[in-house]
């Protein structure tokens, strides 16, 4: 739940899922028909490369490299909403 995802959600009724890698939009779109009860027109995906990040530290320099993922773009039918909300206590 970023910033930029928030206002895409209210202005185009979109939502922004994180699948597993191997996910193909058919799968996507049964899951999330099943999980939120929503009727589901479009998926767009795109796959997000893992970065190498470097920091200094008093130990030395310190190397790694963040995870790759895949990111799915939901467009539900007009009407609905998904309400990530609701479970929380």
């Amino acid at each position: 739940m970023t910033e930029k995802m928030t206002g895409i959600t209210e202005k185009q009724n979109k939502f922004g899922f994180v699948v597993r890698p191997d996910a193909n939009k058919l799968e996507i779109k049964k899951e999330v028909e099943q999980l939120y009860n929503v009727t589901v027109l479009d998926v767009n995906t795109c796959i997000y490369a893992g970065k190498n990040k470097s920091r200094y530290t008093r130990a030395g320099l310190i190397k790694g490299r963040t995870n790759r993922f895949k990111k799915a773009i939901v467009t539900i039918a007009e009407g609905e909403t998904i309400d990530f909300y609701s479970n929380i206590d």
